[in-house]
């Protein structure tokens, strides 16, 4: 069990989870009652939840803690933003290493199951997910920089702007923080003047597919990265219904 809370949660990863997670709350201060589940072990079930596509109740009882105990703490952690802060520190983390490519990025959406539905029934029950993520090396598998959820009937372009200015300041190997890339690559859902005009006055250039121009199957190469990652929560789902279905 030690070396699987080990391979999902790295040393790493967890020294920097320890910087953003809420102190432990001592319910019975005169002690007694059952040992309280570890931190490290219950991220590595959540983990292994999401990637792996089993639901909670599926989860196998290698980890330690039961189902329900991961789902109070993750619950717990959702709402103290632990995973937003956790995002904020591992893109601090990475720009002091210098291994952010800030020449280029790229943006794109995908929709994804909505497991509840809409909250408001005017709007469509599936999910968009937009966000602006760093391209990738040949020897890396790229960073998101900045995630927007909306109603699917929203139009590509109409997330640029708010993704733009949701990338958060970054720490930079030298210098100060930076929150803005050199080059931001979309596809032709993207292709309006004002949009070219509001990145010019950023001082971001732009590579931006035009609609009965140019073809969007090179700037393919780059923004697959972004449907990739937005694809995961659709994989895991399709995982988990495979397995019930076997």
């Amino acid at each position: 069990m030690a070396d699987l809370v080990e391979r999902l949660v790295p040393g790493e990863l967890w020294v920097l989870f320890r910087r953003v997670v809420p102190p432990t709350e001592v319910i019975r201060p005169q002690g007694g009652g059952r040992r309280r589940a570890g931190d490290r072990e219950c991220l590595a079930a959540i983990i292994f939840v999401a990637t792996s596509g089993c639901t909670r109740r599926q989860l196998p009882p290698v980890f330690g803690p039961a189902w329900p105990t991961v789902c109070r703490r993750f619950a717990r952690w959702s709402q103290a933003r632990v995973w937003a802060r956790l995002h904020r520190v591992v893109l601090d983390e990475l720009g002091a290493r210098g291994e952010l490519d800030w020449s280029r990025c790229a943006i794109d959406s995908g929709s994804v199951r909505s497991a509840k539905g809409a909250l408001d029934r005017t709007k469509s029950d599936r999910p968009r997910q937009e966000r602006i993520e760093n391209p990738p090396h040949p020897d890396r598998n790229g960073v998101p920089l900045s995630l927007g959820i909306s109603g699917a009937n929203m139009h590509d372009s109409l997330g640029l702007q708010p993704l733009v200015r949701g990338i958060p300041p970054v720490r930079s190997r030298r210098g100060p923080r930076r929150r803005r890339p050199v080059k931001l690559h979309a596809d032709k859902g993207y292709d309006y003047d004002e949009l070219r005009k509001w990145l010019r006055e950023r001082r971001i250039r732009h590579c931006i597919a035009r609609k009965g121009i140019e073809s969007s199957t090179r700037l393919g190469r780059l923004r697959w990265v972004v449907g990739r990652t937005v694809s995961w929560p659709a994989a895991a789902a399709c995982t988990a219904h495979r397995r019930l279905a076997m």
